[in-house]
């Protein structure tokens, strides 16, 4: 795996960035499948995000400066997932949707108030135990369902909820 630790931004280099051009992203909805490859459950993540909000989440994160997306993908689904999550990556990675993320939220509906970032969406099989680490606070698996609900739409920010909504779209899941 490409070592990222030197290719890290200073606080105020990415303040700067932020302020002068769009920042690449990943997104992750972590799933669990049933034999014919079916969603059956969605994986929600509690954390802080960057308007400050708790709220219900899926896997995001920046793609380093020479670091390959699917790197980007694994990094943060274990950051988030911890290390024996098992998300299965395919060999070309394709996302789902292109979401782009700006500081004002009625351009697209997708808030970051830090930055304007392009992230690629991922829909990602998770085979192993997951224990919630680093900045997020908790996850649940809930039914698809339940994950497109009123309740779970009204506990997600930025946008979050119309991502997860597409993608169980994109899978042929939503009620």
């Amino acid at each position: 795996m490409l070592d990222t630790r030197t290719t890290w931004l200073s606080d105020e280099d990415l303040a700067t960035a932020r302020e002068r051009l769009p920042i690449v992203y990943v997104d992750a909805v972590p799933v669990r499948v049933d034999v014919q490859g079916m969603v059956t459950e969605v994986g929600l993540l509690l954390r802080a995000m960057p308007d400050g909000a708790i709220s219900r989440a899926v896997v995001s994160g920046r793609v380093l400066y020479g670091e390959r997306v699917r790197d980007a993908l694994v990094r943060h689904l274990e950051k988030d997932l911890g290390p024996m999550a098992l998300p299965r990556i395919p060999a070309s990675p394709q996302p789902f949707t292109i979401v782009e993320y700006f500081p004002d939220p009625v351009v697209t509906g997708f808030h970051d108030p830090r930055q304007h970032a392009v992230s690629l969406a991922y829909i990602v099989p998770i085979d192993g135990e997951c224990v919630p680490s680093q900045d997020a606070l908790d996850l649940v698996w809930v039914r698809p369902e339940q994950a497109a609900s009123v309740e779970f739409q009204g506990e997600m920010s930025g946008g979050q909820g119309r991502l997860v909504r597409s993608a169980l779209a994109h899978c042929g899941v939503l009620p």
